[in-house]
């Protein structure tokens, strides 16, 4: 299971963090990332991480803004989003990829003055 935490409404220029609780697998094996959505668009990846946390990246839209991390001892996986923009108003959700794929349940981020 993935449980996520964070997000709501902010201003252009703000900050938010976002928080995935994993629970259920080994999470240390599996590769994480954050996918948002908007509606009627198909949902899209912005940030991964390795399963060791050596590797990350990022799309084009976000990097140098938002930062993916990982606790392994935690079993959490986080996004820093920093520099928001009204694009990137979205549902925000976790994904955990390895031998099975699990979801977080989304969360609302709004950029808006």
């Amino acid at each position: 299971h993935l449980v996520q935490s964070g997000g709501g409404l902010v201003q252009p220029g703000g900050s938010l963090r976002l928080s995935c609780a994993a629970s259920g697998f080994v999470f240390s094996s599996y590769t994480m990332s954050w996918y948002r959505q908007t509606p009627g668009k198909e949902r899209e990846a912005v940030a991964v991480i390795t399963p060791t946390g050596d590797i990350t990246n990022y799309s084009t839209s976000v990097k140098g803004r938002f930062t993916i991390a990982r606790d392994n001892v935690k079993n959490t996986v986080s996004l820093q989003m920093n520099s928001l923009r009204p694009e990137d108003t979205a549902v925000y959700y976790c994904r955990a990829d390895g031998y099975l794929t699990f979801w977080g349940q989304g969360t609302q981020v709004t950029v808006s003055s």
